[in-house]
């Protein structure tokens, strides 16, 4: 079985803070890893939300379920394309408010080859 993906200690807005100490703005987690979701990268924003390719390297790290947060305030989307790539893969998802997301994050975690993106703001 593929490394634990790592466990978000605290969030706050604009931070998530990970057990290990390292802190970012918005966190890409993954089995074995963790780093900063840069929206920039795949050019996502909050309409149309979040894109295949951010989810993608979930699924390249071993991800077997996902959790997307939808922010603070519940104003980040999915795109459908995003849930279809899901679902074609048979991967489970939970599309979540923030505090939610890392919740059922860290709950799966402890059990499950599980990857999330967290939306620290809006």
């Amino acid at each position: 079985m593929a490394a634990a993906a790592p466990r978000i200690a605290r969030h706050a807005w604009g931070r998530v803070e990970m057990a290990d100490g390292r802190t970012f703005r918005d966190a890409k987690l993954y089995p074995g890893g963790a780093r900063e979701w840069d929206w920039r990268e795949t050019g996502t924003r909050h309409e149309p939300g979040i894109q295949p390719a951010d989810v993608q390297e979930l699924l390249d790290h071993g991800a077997s379920v996902v959790v997307l947060s939808k922010g603070v305030y519940e104003r980040l989307r999915t795109c459908g394309e995003t849930l279809d790539l899901l679902r074609q893969r048979g991967i489970p998802v939970h599309v979540l408010q923030t505090d939610d997301a890392v919740a059922e994050y860290n709950r799966l975690r402890e059990t499950h080859a599980a990857g999330a993106l967290i939306h620290s703001t809006c």
